[in-house]
């Protein structure tokens, strides 16, 4: 009897093992069967059906120009990616830098955008917003390495595609130039001459004022100040601090900057960039030192005018303020990334960029090395005055955009005659310190 119970537990211990093992498999199995599928990792792009339409936003600051980007953008579609729509949505221009980074950082910036140039873009890429361009097809081939240099990091990395470039000049009326028997100046001192003959004769010489305060310094004072300072090669000497932003060149710039007092309009300090234009095309005044994205506002004047090179003082060489104004970049976060990039690459080829360069707003130029033949006979004007000179971006873009305040103010100052050209020169160079 004692023997007959001692096996039946021990055929219960050896069961025992087995029933919990059997147990553990089952919900290891049940565990298998049904994963977790409510985790997903972030960022993950989406993979659209082949017949699904994606949709990509792009985000600018140039709110002038939807109509002309809407055409483009519908060209891409109906061309080359008809399951990729790209919807175009500006910004206002002062809000721009602001709004984009505040949706960067919210998650909610767009898939393409306009990239600054040099180190406000540079910024954005370093913070993990901006995309790398590095090895999207034709970028390195097609532009040159100068067009390509204010959107390469130091270490050769491309953080957007170069897309449109400005140009700072003169833009005069003819009409007015005849009546008062003057010729376009060839140097600074002929230019002023102008400008006091424009004077006694009833004109207004200049329609720039100081009330936006922007104007007067990028298109104005930035416009002149290569004549002064030199290009890039001279510029990077300020920028490592080499030469001081105090020196002779400065205090001679900013002595003609403030030689141009009497030749503004009455009122200048109340006069805003928009009267400027409207002065201008009413002729009201008989210049306006203005960049070539304001071409098209004079389309429909009755009279006729041209444009000339801010001339440098006698002896000196004058130089073209051409400024890399425009690339485009994808979001980092994009869902969508390999269509943004798609497109980018197109803008890389010889057909997106004639597609984009007809439809990019007058007086905005393509810097791809491609042959590109422009329509407006102003546009071509403006492009020819770089023939056989240096050209240079804005001065403080490149490396010194913490002086551009400084320097505004300073440009500012000594028009207005509250500071002498050293004093405003010696502002700019202490900010730096």
């Amino acid at each position: 009897m004692k023997r007959r119970l001692l096996s039946w537990i021990l055929i219960l211990l050896l069961a025992v093992p087995l029933l919990t093992s059997c147990g553990q498999t089952q919900t290891q199995g049940e565990n298998t069967i049904k994963p977790d599928t409510t985790s997903v990792a972030p960022n993950q792009p989406d993979t659209p059906k082949a017949d699904e339409k994606v949709v990509l936003t792009m985000g600018s600051w140039r709110a002038d120009d939807k109509a002309q980007m809407d055409k483009l953008l519908a060209q891409y579609t109906a061309e080359v990616a008809p399951n990729v729509e790209i919807v175009f949505q500006p910004t206002n221009p002062p809000d721009y830098n602001a709004t984009l980074r505040l949706q960067l950082e919210n998650g909610t910036g767009p898939d393409l955008m306009y990239a600054r140039s040099y180190a406000t873009g540079l910024e954005l890429f370093e913070a993990g917003y901006f995309g790398d361009c590095t090895n999207i097809p034709g970028i390195l081939d097609n532009f040159s390495d100068s067009n390509l240099a204010p959107w390469r990091t130091p270490d050769g990395k491309m953080f957007a595609v170069p897309f449109a470039a400005v140009s700072h000049a003169v833009y005069y009326n003819k009409d007015i130039f005849d009546a008062a028997g003057v010729s376009i100046p060839k140097t600074w001192e002929e230019f002023i001459q102008v400008c006091e003959t424009l004077k006694s004769k009833g004109y207004t010489p200049l329609a720039n004022g100081l009330a936006d305060e922007w104007d007067i310094l990028e298109c104005f004072f930035l416009g002149m100040l290569p004549n002064y300072v030199g290009g890039a090669d001279q510029r990077v000497l300020y920028e490592n601090g080499t030469k001081a932003l105090n020196d002779q060149n400065f205090v001679d710039a900013y002595t003609d900057i403030a030689s141009i007092k009497p030749y503004l309009p009455s009122g200048f300090e109340a006069v805003t960039y928009n009267d400027s234009q409207a002065l201008f095309s009413s002729q009201g005044a008989a210049m306006f030192v203005d960049g070539s994205w304001t071409i098209s506002v004079y389309d429909d004047v009755d009279f006729n005018w041209g444009v000339f090179a801010i001339p440098a003082r006698a002896g000196k060489e004058t130089l073209i303020t051409f400024h890399p104004d425009m690339a485009i970049t994808y979001n980092n976060a994009s869902k969508y990334k390999k269509e943004a990039m798609d497109f980018l690459a197109w803008l890389c080829t010889e057909e997106g960029v004639k597609k984009a360069s007809a439809s990019l707003p007058t007086g905005f130029f393509p810097m791809i090395k491609f042959q590109i033949t422009l329509e407006d006979v102003h546009a071509n004007e403006f492009l020819a005055l770089n023939n056989g000179r240096k050209t240079d971006a804005r001065f403080v873009w490149p490396a010194l955009m913490d002086l551009y305040t400084p320097m505004d103010q300073a440009v500012i100052s000594v028009i207005k005659g509250d500071i002498s050209p050293q004093q405003a020169a010696d502002n700019v160079n202490n900010s730096r310190q």
